[in-house]
């Protein structure tokens, strides 16, 4: 028995390893290709191809892996982090607060984001960290003013997020993330008095 808990241990911290290199890999390619490609990640963590669909099933499930960590962070510090963006500043300046960290999410993790929303169609509104953020965003929205169309206002607030737009706006328009912080900022504070 002993025996066989130290192969387990070691098949364990082999497959640790091989998920680290496989994000540290995707992460890394995401920045420099157009198009992620599986078998590229596999290539570059020096694991095969069914490694890869093992562990993460698909495309999808392998952004997902890579973009886990900081939406992990972020959710943390909306849930216990010290005001404003955490409890116990007025829900104004949670939203604020709020709407520039994903701001800087989406700045920091554009490509991996873009990848990943572009996986299949309407993959942005399947995974759950946009549902947390549009949940987040709605308990504000109804704290500031309940008569608000707060579900309809939410999606409003965090489209310019999508990877796409904001793509679009920071490569093709040459807008920097500071403006596109301030505006997003500037359309909640108008929208919420």
């Amino acid at each position: 028995m002993a025996g066989n808990a130290g192969g387990w241990e070691r098949q364990r911290a082999t497959a640790s390893r091989n998920e680290q290199a496989i994000v540290a890999a995707a992460t890394e390619l995401c920045r420099t290709v157009e198009d992620l490609d599986v078998r590229e990640v596999a290539v570059a963590a020096g694991v095969g191809v069914g490694t890869i669909y093992r562990r993460f099933g698909d495309k999808a499930g392998l952004l997902a892996a890579v973009l886990d960590e900081p939406e992990r962070a972020l959710q943390d510090a909306l849930l216990t982090g010290p005001p404003p963006l955490g409890p116990g500043a007025p829900a104004r300046e949670r939203l604020t607060a709020f709407l520039l960290a994903l701001c800087e999410l989406t700045e920091r993790h554009l490509d991996v984001l873009a990848a990943s929303e572009g996986a299949a169609p309407g993959a942005r509104y399947r995974v759950g960290s946009y549902t947390a953020w549009r949940l987040h965003t709605i308990v504000l929205l109804r704290e500031i003013d309940e008569s608000a169309d707060a579900e309809w206002l939410a999606d409003l607030l965090l489209a310019p997020l999508a990877a796409a737009l904001y793509l679009r706006q920071r490569r093709e328009h040459g807008m920097s993330a500071e403006r596109i912080a301030a505006n997003v900022v500037a359309v909640a504070r108008r929208l919420t008095g």
